[in-house]
């Protein structure tokens, strides 16, 4: 059973209290595929209809796996489709602090058509203090996970399913 997306006042609340009691979401909790399906622009309680309707048509999604062996870095994958075409940003990110933050940096840029990398590129890693983040606000065990991006926009995603190792 699925249940509604909490609406953006409701949003607004569980932030606050993230704020002030912190979210107790470890590491665990976020691992797999999360499917972005809702965004608020910064300053508002209602979300962009047309931003949602075009991220979840592209198949936008945040995939969070395990570190790897001898690391405490979560490995994150931001990726978009459109059609057999697929644009991924990969990198690494870490849980700080009580909310908490997940700060995170990608490293690689990768553009694949149907499955076969076309163009790979490093990126330049951004200085440490403008490390992209997203602001944890809840991960609902219904399957949503809400977060406050860096540039003050809320984002819902749904989990889609585990990630690949």
């Amino acid at each position: 059973m699925v249940l509604p997306d909490p609406s953006g006042s409701q949003l607004l609340a569980l932030e606050l209290a993230a704020r002030r009691n912190g979210t107790g979401v470890e590491p665990s909790a976020l691992l797999g595929v999360w499917r972005l399906d809702q965004v608020w622009p910064k300053g508002s309680s209602v979300p962009s209809a047309f931003s949602g309707v075009l991220l979840r048509g592209v198949g936008a999604r945040l995939e969070i796996s395990a570190p790897a062996a001898g690391s405490e870095a979560l490995q994150l994958c931001n990726a978009v489709n459109l059609g057999a075409l697929e644009l991924r940003f990969t990198g690494s990110g870490h849980l700080r602090g009580r909310r908490p933050l997940l700060e995170f940096s990608f490293e690689r840029l990768e553009l694949r058509l149907a499955g076969r990398l076309l163009l790979q590129r490093v990126l330049p890693q951004p200085q440490p203090r403008r490390l992209p983040f997203f602001a944890l606000i809840a991960r609902d065990p219904a399957g949503w996970l809400a977060a406050r991006g860096r540039g003050g926009g809320l984002a819902l995603w749904r989990w889609a399913g585990a990630a690949e190792p």
